[in-house]
């Protein structure tokens, strides 16, 4: 079996359990990984509570070989993700040189205790680029800390992949099947899917004006193991009755 990353989010923010923020991050992070071969594992998203954001942090660094974490390393007071990264793994916060030159720089040497919040990192953190404006992130052993503002995470991320073990690409094909549904599709899937472990394959209905049905997609590392369980599982689809069964990507 292909050796697998793995990756986790930290969505860190009172603001997205409220709905009051829409989590575009997660999304982008998950595609941007899966260029790279690195398996985006489990999201969790958590308030602005110390304690909690502690425990999750620390269950997922230790469940997963990367950890990102995306909000709360701004100014107010509740941007508290470096306080708690820092107690996570022991170590002191400080305030780092090369942010509080970045950030005298553009604000003319006026640094309030707020602006000064933003320049904390843990002790043998490094820092992760910000290529729009703005302070850094920072790294700490599998752990990155990202802003939770999309342009900044995004432009962060940029300087997170080259740091990271890459694995092999995962290959995603897409069988379309129209007028049946799942009830009929199951049994031949289930078979597939329990004589192929190594390969992640599932049903995605769907319901609409001209019709209904399912999309099934295969996905896995294996090239040719792919390919081949795409043709079996068109066979197998074969007698179920369905008004078409076609591949919709190749």
């Amino acid at each position: 079996m292909t050796d697998r990353v793995t990756a986790a989010v930290l969505v860190i923010g009172d603001e997205i359990l409220s709905g009051r923020t829409q989590d575009t991050n997660t999304n982008f992070i998950a595609k941007y990984l899966t260029t790279y071969g690195v398996d985006l594992a489990e999201v969790r998203v958590v308030p602005d509570v110390k304690e909690e954001i502690i425990a999750a942090l620390n269950a997922l660094r230790k469940k997963y070989d990367y950890v990102i974490t995306t909000g709360g390393i701004g100014p107010t007071h509740d941007d508290i993700t470096a306080d708690c990264v820092a107690e996570a793994f022991g170590v002191k916060l400080y305030e780092h040189p090369e942010i509080i030159e970045m950030m005298q720089s553009r604000w003319q040497g006026e640094l309030n205790a707020a602006r000064r919040r933003m320049a904390r990192v843990p002790e043998g953190g490094s820092l992760v680029k910000n290529g729009v404006q703005g302070p850094p992130g920072f790294q700490i052993e599998n752990v990155f800390v990202l802003a939770g503002v999309p342009a900044v995470m995004r432009s962060m991320m940029d300087d997170v992949v080259p740091r990271l073990r890459t694995g092999a690409v995962v290959i995603s094909r897409t069988v379309r099947v129209e007028g049946a549904g799942e009830g009929v599709i199951a049994e031949p899937l289930a078979a597939l899917a329990k004589a192929h472990p190594d390969l992640s394959i599932g049903s995605y209905p769907f319901f609409g004006p001209t019709g209904y049905g399912s999309n099934l997609v295969v996905r896995g590392r294996d090239a040719d193991l792919v390919e081949r369980t795409v043709e079996d599982l068109m066979e197998a689809l074969g007698d179920i009755g369905a008004k078409s069964i076609a591949r919709v990507d190749a």
